[in-house]
This record gives structure tokens, C-alpha cells and sequence, in this order.
């Protein structure tokens, strides 16, 4: 059923279905980011994600180890960007994350960069494939992310209850 849909129509949707991730990314973090922040709030997004992984089930999604360790690489450099744009704030005793008028921006720049990378990829890698690496990618950009946020808002929290009045 499947081999019969052209390439290019799995390019168009997934591409859009990207955006429209991203879009929903950003409308998700400025409304996170009126709230307080918790350690839930910040690992359960992971947990939620690694769900993805049984797409390998299917041979269409497998990739290489040499593509595996590239779409990681390029995971965790992209993951530094949203580590630099990522910090907490103690605000009436709660701990928020601060609102990044940068983190906009460099979401949408990187959703763009990853966008590009698989219109030139597809050229030359399945889509399949493709749409596995991109996975590993974004696991690989997620995991470093929530890790340090997880370890600056412990920070701030110990920090926030030494400082609280007994």
C-alpha cells in the first residue's frame, strides 16, 4: 500500500508535519514558561519521545551505526543551542524558566536547518531511513537538553530552599 505513494508526497507531509511540531513546540514552551516549572515537567517530555524508538521495529526505519553516531553528533551540538537559551528564574518562591525572546528564533533556525538537511538527504538516503535518523536526532537533542535543565532547576531549588525563612 505504501509503495505505491510517491517519495516526494512522504517529503511534503513530513516536512509539514515538522512545522507544524515545531509551531506546536513554541506555543508549548511560552505557556510552560507562565507556570511554574517541576522535575516532571522536565524528564517526562524524554519518556514521552522514546515511545518513537519502536518505529525500528520496521526494517524501513533502521539505519546504519555510522548514521546512528551522525544523527546523535548532530543532536547534541543542536541540543548546546537550546542549553544556552534554556535558564531558570526563582519568581514568588517558585522556580519558572525564563522567557528567551532568542529561543523562538533559534527553534524555527534549527526546525529550518533540519528542514534543508532532509530535502538534500532525500536525494540521497530513503525516506525511511531518513525519517529514522531524524529520530535519532532529535532523541539525541532532547536528552542532552532535559538533562541540564533538570540539573540547573535541582541547582536552584536546593539554592531556593537554603534562602526560603524557617
Amino acid at each position: 500500500m505504501f509503495d505505491q505513494i510517491p517519495t516526494e508526497v512522504y517529503l511534503i507531509v513530513t516536512t509539514v508535519g515538522a512545522f507544524v511540531m515545531g509551531l506546536l513546540a513554541m506555543i508549548i514552551r511560552s505557556k510552560a514558561a507562565k507556570k511554574p516549572a517541576s522535575v516532571k515537567k522536565i524528564i517526562l517530555p524524554p519518556f514521552f519521545m522514546s515511545t518513537g524508538a519502536l518505529m525500528f521495529i520496521f526494517p524501513v526505519f533502521r539505519v546504519a551505526p555510522m548514521q546512528i553516531v551522525e544523527a546523535l553528533a548532530v543532536g547534541i551540538l543542536f541540543s548546546t543551542i537550546l542549553i544556552w537559551t534554556s535558564k531558570f528564574e526563582i519568581r514568588d518562591g517558585d522556580i519558572y524558566l525564563k522567557q528567551s525572546k532568542a529561543f523562538v528564533f533559534i527553534l524555527f533556525g534549527l526546525l529550518l536547518v533540519r528542514v534543508i538537511g532532509k530535502v538534500v538527504l532525500s536525494s540521497s538516503i530513503d525516506v525511511g531511513e531518513l525519517g529514522g535518523m531524524f529520530w535519532i536526532l532529535a532523541f539525541g537533542m532532547l536528552w542532552p537538553w532535559r538533562l541540564t535543565m533538570l540539573w540547573q532547576y535541582k541547582k536552584l531549588a536546593t539554592k531556593n530552599k537554603s534562602a526560603a525563612p524557617t
